[in-house]
């Protein structure tokens, strides 16, 4: 036999030998699940200072329309911020004729005042999907006081519904436009853990589809919750998010989003 020859015999062995020996690790491998657990995808120091900001946008509306609004966060605290902009699932309106339209629950009128019928069993099923998102992002290793629900006017009030009803403390929500979605009863859910989320409340005083007295009735019923929550009313502003809002609220994350990471140090 030549030397090329048994080269080639030596070669082919070898070969055969490393793909046994992977189809062995990959057999012997924990469950993807698992491993993803083990072995998280991102050292625990970067993992901390990572932030998570999820948008919810208002009735009819979708996602990527709202996906802009990061353009508004450029501060050197946001190079670590994952976004999220979902879209609501399609379901009949009964504001609006039954029409269908991306809707996170049912509206039963419009304009939304304090005293309107609220779809109470629709807002808790689209809380447990929030909440499965939010799941997600501390699955991952993003701590839970620098994730961030953000809203406005039908997300707002799912906003305010998720960050009252999640189990643990996040860095904030932020409500824009929106109204508190369900009766004093639901209250009896909330955690001590949750109480200490802290609430943005933003308000046009001009708003003629969540009337501002909708909005006013918030901060009492947080306080009652044993909330924390900074209302801002803005003169002449209709039902529609402004700069000077977003500029607010960039701000206001900022500073908690520097304070987190001061208390991990």
């Amino acid at each position: 036999m030549s030397s090329l020859v048994r080269f080639l015999f030596s070669l082919a062995a070898a070969i055969a030998a490393a793909s046994l020996l992977a189809a062995t690790l990959r057999r012997r491998a924990p469950p993807s699940g698992l491993a993803a657990h083990l072995v998280p995808s991102t050292p625990m120091a970067a993992a901390r200072n990572r932030s998570f900001v999820l948008w919810l946008h208002g009735l009819g509306d979708s996602g990527p329309a709202n996906e802009p609004i990061r353009t508004f966060f450029s501060a050197p605290e946001f190079r670590l911020t994952k976004w999220a902009f979902p879209s609501a699932p399609n379901s009949p309106v009964s504001c609006n004729n039954g029409a269908v339209m991306p809707s996170w629950f049912d509206i039963h009128e419009l304009p939304m005042s304090a005293g309107s019928p609220q779809d109470d069993s629709g807002v808790l099923k689209a809380v447990e999907n929030v909440h499965a998102m939010i799941d997600r992002e501390v699955a991952d290793g993003i701590p839970p006081e620098n994730i961030y629900v953000c809203g406005f006017s039908q997300g707002g009030a799912l906003t305010l519904a998720s960050v009252l009803l999640y189990p643990k403390t996040l860095g904030g929500g932020a409500v824009f436009s929106g109204w508190v979605p369900f009766g004093s009863s639901v209250t009896e859910r909330i955690s001590p853990e949750a109480r200490k989320t802290p609430i943005l409340w933003s308000h046009g005083i001009a708003d003629n589809v969540v009337l501002f007295e909708a909005g006013q009735a918030g901060p009492p019923f947080l306080q009652k919750a044993g909330f924390t929550c900074e209302f801002k009313a803005y003169p002449g502003l209709g039902h529609s998010i402004s700069k000077e809002e977003l500029y607010s609220l960039e701000s206001w994350i900022k500073n908690r989003l520097n304070a987190s990471q001061e208390k991990e140090n």
